[in-house]
């Protein structure tokens, strides 16, 4: 069975479920069983079920819990995508699943996500995965979405909306959603994630050497998070181990099986 047929086959048994926030749904994969709780959140254009081969890995130790970060996958539109907004969505999936504590792991957004949650409600937090999510991250250079806004949302067809995404249609097609009229969209707005992306830069140094409890940084060779970064990520926060994997940015699809290993090796000396 292969990398893509055990996703699948995770995904499928998963349990999909939702809360409501300000009668707007939240969305998310339960990949289930009696382990212990970690909250995996997804960074821009992606969605929960990226996780499935990693809650897959981890086996019966850990109950892999997923959201659709908020204007993503099967979750609904939101007012904003402040940095406030993604940590009271966070909050909410925790009380709503009963959870006092888990672990956060994250990627890119994701890892933001839960390095600023743990510095707010440290209380709340077992341990941090920080997978390619920088400390420092947008100060200078282009906008890393500004492709975004040359995409169209949605058109009253798979195909015509696939035509329509150009050379961007390969990294979509497989996660387009359909309507209840019939059209077909994107499984997020170009211009919210545009957006998303504009508010999450900043200098962070702050809110990741706020806690203490123990924190995994993975950065990727050819990644958005300078070894120097994560040399200096280590040195100011205790508790804190680093690894690198050879790859780019988007480890959890590239280096599934060796992110799942290291995932797994510092989970299990929590």
């Amino acid at each position: 069975m292969n990398d893509a047929t055990n996703a699948a086959a995770s995904t499928a048994e998963a349990v999909r479920d939702e809360l409501a926030i300000d009668g707007r749904r939240l969305s998310y994969l339960d990949f289930g069983g009696t382990g212990r709780p970690l909250v995996a959140l997804h960074g821009h254009l992606s969605e929960g079920a990226v996780w499935a081969r990693l809650a897959g890995e981890l086996g019966a130790d850990w109950r892999v819990i997923a959201p659709d970060q908020r204007g993503q996958g099967e979750s609904e539109r939101a007012a904003d995508y402040s940095r406030e907004g993604y940590l009271a969505d966070v909050e909410a999936l925790l009380d709503h699943l009963g959870l006092a504590k888990a672990v956060l792991l994250g990627h890119s957004l994701g890892g933001i996500n839960a390095y600023q949650f743990a510095a707010r409600h440290p209380e709340r937090v077992e341990a941090i995965v920080n997978i390619e999510a920088p400390l420092v991250l947008g100060l200078e250079g282009p906008h890393p979405l500004a492709f975004l806004l040359g995409l169209p949302y949605d058109a009253p067809s798979r195909d015509e909306l696939v035509a329509a995404l150009g050379p961007a249609a390969p990294y979509f097609a497989d996660r387009l959603r359909e309507n209840a009229d019939g059209s077909w969209r994107l499984p997020f707005h170009p211009k919210d994630m545009y957006d998303s992306e504009e508010l999450v830069h900043g200098d962070h140094w702050a809110e990741w050497t706020a806690t203490d409890c123990p924190a995994l940084l993975v950065r990727g060779t050819e990644g958005v998070i300078p070894a120097e970064q994560a040399a200096e990520a280590v040195t100011r926060r205790p508790g804190t181990v680093a690894v690198e994997l050879a790859g780019d940015h988007l480890l959890p699809i590239g280096a599934a099986d060796e992110l799942a290993a290291v995932v797994r090796e510092f989970l299990a000396k929590l």
